[in-house]
């Protein structure tokens, strides 16, 4: 049976607790021997502290090592909190990109998953995202959360899903191999999966990685059948550069919504582009704060880089579900100031490092 002594964890996704009372509730929560994951419990002997005396507030999350790379690795069922009882239920487990090497995983429980979805889908709406219009996905499926989650927000605006078949990790290894035409023909190849779509369903949103929706906008007759058809452009999965970001809104989808995402499988969401920004306004995202937070460092010294600089993206996930602290992210962003009562930084203009973890950073087209 699901405990429950924690009710902070346990909030609205709309009500912001008391950030300092929520991490040290989330400490206790995932180091308790009778609610801890057995992947907390068992990494929790060889850390220099005890996080449920000396983990008080977001802050003191940077004791913590970065343990994402072991995720590559590790027993699924070892990151679930033992405080679930022994039949959670399990939304999926899901794969990072494959970008830096072997795939990590995590995995997706209920109550986050639909605190996760109703922070989201309010986004959408706030956004003005049309209801009742079926969506048009570009993006991975498969062991990719985004497939899943993409589903659930156009059944949640009472909309169908259509998706198109994609592997990004083949274009990747395309890429790495020095195959560039066969890697162009593969991304070719999923605009014409489109194409068949958009010719004959109502397609009211369009949901794209950045260079896929680059591609389709190569094509005049797919920019002309998005303009007759698609209210909306959900992007994600990979950077948009500003320039991009201000010619699609400007002049290739003059009138039409476009509305990015910024997230990270290991962090189970992400942030969402903040409302009312102008053409000329960079792209700025505001993370699912206190579950996911941001900070934007000196990759050398792992201090905050000053507002209105730009510095590499540290996320944390503290939840009931998961807890991933202190992950040195892979994407450069500039340090945003947040909202207000908003735990950690926004950040604006992402793109890639070009190397992570040793190896090249290959975005191709997710």
């Amino acid at each position: 049976m699901l405990q429950r002594e924690k009710p902070v964890l346990d909030v609205a996704f709309d009500v912001h607790p008391d950030p300092d009372e929520f991490i040290r509730a989330a400490m206790e929560w995932h180091f308790s021997p009778t609610t801890g994951s057995p992947f907390w419990l068992e990494r929790a002997k060889s850390l220099e502290f005890d996080p449920r005396e000396h983990v008080r507030s977001f802050e003191d999350l940077t004791l913590f090592p970065n343990v994402t790379n072991e995720l590559r690795d590790v027993r699924a069922q070892d990151l679930i909190p033992q405080g679930y009882g022994p039949h959670p239920e399990v939304v999926g487990v899901f794969e990072s990109g494959g970008t830096t090497g072997a795939p990590k995983r995590v995995v997706m429980l209920r109550d986050w998953w639909d605190r996760m979805m109703a922070w989201q889908v309010a986004h959408l709406h706030a956004h003005g995202v049309p209801r009742d219009r079926n969506w048009l996905v570009l993006i991975p499926s498969g062991p990719h959360m985004a497939g899943e989650l993409t589903r659930r927000q156009a059944a949640e605006l009472g909309g169908l899903k259509f998706a198109i078949d994609m592997d990004p990790r083949w274009v990747k290894k395309l890429i790495a191999a020095g195959k560039a035409d066969e890697a162009n023909a593969y991304a070719e190849h999923l605009i014409d999966q489109a194409v068949f779509v958009l010719q004959t369903q109502d397609i009211g949103v369009l949901m794209s990685t950045p260079p896929l929706l680059e591609r389709l906008a190569r094509r005049d007759d797919l920019v002309e059948l998005v303009r007759q058809k698609v209210q909306t452009i959900e992007w994600g999965g990979a950077h948009m550069d500003a320039d991009s970001r201000h010619l699609y809104r400007t002049e290739v989808f003059p009138g039409l919504t476009l509305d990015g995402n910024y997230g990270s499988t290991m962090v189970l969401g992400g942030a969402a582009e903040r409302l009312d920004l102008t053409d000329d306004d960079p792209c700025i995202f505001d993370p699912f704060s206190p579950y996911i937070t941001f900070s934007v460092v000196d990759p050398d010294s792992g201090r905050k880089v000053a507002y209105g600089e730009r510095g590499q993206v540290v996320m944390n996930h503290v939840s009931k579900a998961f807890l991933l602290p202190n992950n040195l992210e892979r994407d450069v962003a500039t340090r945003i100031r947040p909202l207000g009562g908003q735990v950690g930084d926004s950040v604006a203009d992402v793109t890639p490092v070009q190397r992570f973890d040793d190896e090249t950073v290959i975005e191709g087209v997710y």
